[in-house]
């Protein structure tokens, strides 16, 4: 009878943990979003352009060569983003002239 309690106040707690650190996350991850559209804004309003990262013309050269997944890996390596940002930016280049 002491297991069981003990195995459901583990469980219980756990539980509870989890849900805090989820909506620690969720309010974190909305605070970010805010940011980097504030951020957005000032540079737009300076006319600041972000500068393209480096390594791009070899994204370019592999989507002419209609090599999409090394382009992507590529363009994952350059730029840290995630495999559908990179999907969506590498089909965006096979897109334009």
């Amino acid at each position: 009878m002491t297991t069981l309690f003990l195995l459901l106040a583990l469980i219980g707690t756990a539980a509870w943990i989890t849900s805090t650190v989820t909506l620690r996350m969720k309010a974190l991850e909305r605070r970010s979003e805010r940011l980097e559209r504030q951020l957005g804004l000032v540079l737009d309003h300076f006319g600041i352009e972000e500068p393209e990262p480096a390594g791009l013309d070899e994204v370019r050269a592999l989507v002419r060569d209609g090599r999409t997944i090394e382009a992507i890996r590529v363009y994952r390596r350059v730029t840290g983003a995630g495999l559908a940002e990179a999907k969506q930016a590498v089909e965006a280049l096979t897109d334009t002239p």
